[in-house]
């Protein structure tokens, strides 16, 4: 006599079990069509949805970068002991050079001071900086971009210039309450008005996703040495003249690219510059309205 015994039958149930694979893919790639569309028609309709979840997801970022940030210092602490002594050596005569620097500079400014009387000129706007720290990062193959522990309570604006130690990063393109999003210097998107020293020609820095941005729209006959200065032009009124960019490096394709002073891939704080706006900018808009 045979033993019957009881059958257990499992039953995966799947959302897409209705409709097929190949449904499923099509539905998919419409849905993403979509999105890309209305993001061309649109292109800041999701700028307040990114600010909203940087905010929200800020604290957690926090959090989370704070161990890789101990670690990285303690690391620093550990393998630069053995390179003191020798730095400690060059910044005792680059102290000297500093300091006959120094006494030249008093001069200049004393002088400064007396042809600015002289010609009755107008000073430049004070600004202000404002120090946050980065806190996420998608420097990816597509985006270059930093997102900072500083938003609109700090008075963060769009379009504001963001400087490290060393030179300029980028500038700000969204800003939440609590975060903002840096676009850097090397995203395509980028695009500094420049000026070249010593030949005070201007030109644009143009992004190109990679680690050195390229000078674009010089004249024919300009000659660009390697190693010449880069600042900005303050053309447009958006940055303030003469921060530090970088400087010109000849690619073996005979471009001129732009080496940042600031090491991007390894910024852990920066400064936010408040610079107020043209006042020849703001005549300007309200004469036309």
């Amino acid at each position: 006599m045979k033993r019957r015994g009881r059958s257990k039958v499992y039953v995966r149930f799947s959302p897409l079990q209705y409709i097929g694979s190949g449904q499923a893919s099509i539905i998919f790639m419409l849905a993403a069509t979509l999105l890309l569309a209305v993001s061309f028609v649109r292109p800041g309709m999701y700028g307040g949805l990114r600010s909203s979840v940087s905010d929200a997801l800020t604290p957690a970022m926090i959090v989370i970068s704070e161990p890789f940030r101990q670690v990285a210092a303690m690391m620093e602490s550990v393998t630069g002991l053995s390179e003191l002594r020798a730095e400690n050596t060059q910044l005792r005569t680059e102290n000297i050079r500093l300091r006959e620097w120094y006494q030249t500079a008093l001069m200049l400014e004393s002088e400064n001071q007396s042809l600015h009387a002289l010609l009755n000129v107008k000073p430049d706007p004070l600004h202000r900086f404002i120090t946050a720290r980065v806190i996420a990062d998608s420097g990816n193959a597509f985006v270059k971009s930093a997102i900072v522990s500083a938003g609109q309570k700090d008075k963060v604006q769009k379009g504001q210039a963001v400087l490290s130690g060393d030179g300029l990063v980028g500038r700000i393109i969204e800003s939440g309450q609590n975060s903002a999003r840096v676009l850097l210097l090397t995203d395509v998107n980028s695009r500094l008005p420049v000026l070249i020293e010593g030949s005070r020609q201007k030109a644009i820095l143009s992004g190109l996703n990679t680690d050195l941005p390229v000078l674009k729209y010089l004249p024919a006959d300009t000659d660009i040495k390697a190693g010449t200065r880069i600042i900005t032009s303050g053309d447009g009124g958006m940055f303030m003249p003469g921060l530090p960019v970088g400087t010109v490096v000849v690619g073996t394709d005979g471009l001129p690219y732009v080496k940042p002073y600031a090491d991007i891939s390894r910024i852990t704080h920066v400064r936010i510059v408040d610079y107020p706006e043209d006042p020849n900018l703001i005549e300007g808009s309200s004469s036309l309205q």
